[in-house]
């Protein structure tokens, strides 16, 4: 069951209090600070001033929780509004190519001037220096060069792109949230503010950590899809069922393997050592043959609350409804459709159920008073489009 219950509040949890400014993007930028709002700080997206979001439909969820002002970072006024929103802020999260947001003069050393302590997040794919840092590019691009593509995929065949998610979200999204919360412990001690430069060629190449000590230490020594984490190991992989659907196997411990050898009806002392590399082929296709007698669901339910480690791979809309996520409210639902909810989660201070993503400039006035705009000057920023102005039910003027 979903939780349906949504609070239109600001949400609470372990960084409410916390302030932070967003210059909207795509991506790995707005899934960083999608999980600071998540976590209950107040976020501030500043978007496009002509009210277009690039991705909107896409970034359903990665922009939920924020307030939204839309301003035109070309016009003065604008920009001093950035500023001005940098002064009150402990945090600035910007996705520009290096150089853009000096040119826009909303840069790290023109903010640090307003405010000193201010944390100026960067998120890049190729980072702020190097000979790559103004080429353009995307996640295929940034996981190629960073080592990891190479190591994903069949052997035999093409390295296959893990979706965006290894080098946008966890080389690139991951490691600015945790560089923004490094920051600011450190500033808890210093009283400064400082930059920090997420690159995700620089978070992919963390997260190979544990692969590139398996290679030193000779324990992955064959091509793509011939190793025991990558699909190789015949009890580490997925197999296909007689329904089409397939269900993935990581009996790697001994008893797990146990299990699953119980489950598919085999006898450990008649078939090849799993230990033997050179047995590997023999084993996959003994399992193959398997798991190809019966449908996904019929080997969940024979697997179901054995130690064998295998599991039906579920589309996402059938993992929304899976009875764990329902149990534990992995997924949420709203009148905007399905989410997952905040994570990861807390004993004392949890987080609220977070609202919908705002309508670009939805919140444009209230942002522009707390800036300390007058409500003439609010009037003329609207005015001259240095500012603009979403109404409800999608209405959308200049003043």
């Amino acid at each position: 069951m979903l939780i349906t219950q949504r609070d239109d509040a600001r949400p609470g949890g372990p960084l409410s209090g916390l302030r932070v400014v967003e210059l909207a993007g795509i991506g790995p930028a707005p899934f960083a600070c999608m999980l600071l709002a998540d976590l209950g700080a107040d976020v501030v997206r500043v978007d496009r001033a002509d009210g277009e979001r690039a991705f909107g439909t896409w970034h359903r969820v990665l922009d939920r929780g924020r307030r939204s002002v839309a301003l035109d970072l070309k016009h003065p006024d604008g920009t001093e509004t950035v500023l001005r929103l940098a002064e009150r802020a402990d945090v600035l999260v910007e996705g520009f190519r290096p150089g853009v947001a000096e040119r826009l003069g909303i840069g790290p050393v023109v903010c640090a001037e307003r405010n000193p302590a201010l944390v100026y997040a960067r998120m890049t794919g190729w980072g702020q220096d190097g000979p790559l840092s103004r080429a353009p590019g995307h996640d295929i691009n940034y996981i190629a060069l960073s080592g990891a593509l190479d190591a994903i995929g069949t052997g035999g065949g093409p390295p296959v792109p893990p979706v965006n998610l290894l080098g946008d979200f966890a080389g690139g999204g991951l490691y600015l949230a945790v560089g923004v919360l490094a920051a600011l412990h450190e500033r808890r001690t210093s009283g400064r503010g400082q930059v920090v430069d997420t690159a995700i060629v620089d978070g992919t190449a963390s997260l190979l950590g544990m692969l590139i000590g398996m290679a030193e230490a000779g324990e992955w020594q064959g091509g793509r899809g011939d190793n025991l984490l990558d699909g190789g190991a015949p009890y580490y992989s997925v197999y296909a069922c007689a329904d089409g659907g397939h269900v993935a196997v990581g009996a790697l411990e001994d008893r797990f393997y146990a299990a699953l050898l119980d489950g598919l009806g085999l006898d450990a002392a008649l078939v090849p050592d799993r230990s033997d590399r050179a047995g590997w082929p023999a084993l996959r296709e003994l399992f193959a043959a398997r798991f190809a007698t019966r449908t996904r669901d019929d080997w969940a339910a024979v697997f179901d609350g054995t130690e064998a480690c295998v599991s039906p791979v579920l589309s996402v809309t059938e993992a929304v409804a899976h009875p764990h996520h329902a149990a534990r409210g992995t997924y949420l639902r709203d009148d905007t459709g399905v989410q997952p909810g905040p994570a990861p989660r807390f004993g004392r201070t949890t987080a609220t159920v977070p609202p919908p993503a705002p309508r670009p400039g939805e919140h444009t006035r209230e942002v522009l008073a707390e800036c300390g705009w007058s409500g003439a000057d609010t009037e003329r920023l609207l005015r001259t489009g240095a500012a603009r102005d979403a109404h409800p039910h999608g209405a959308t003027t200049r003043a």
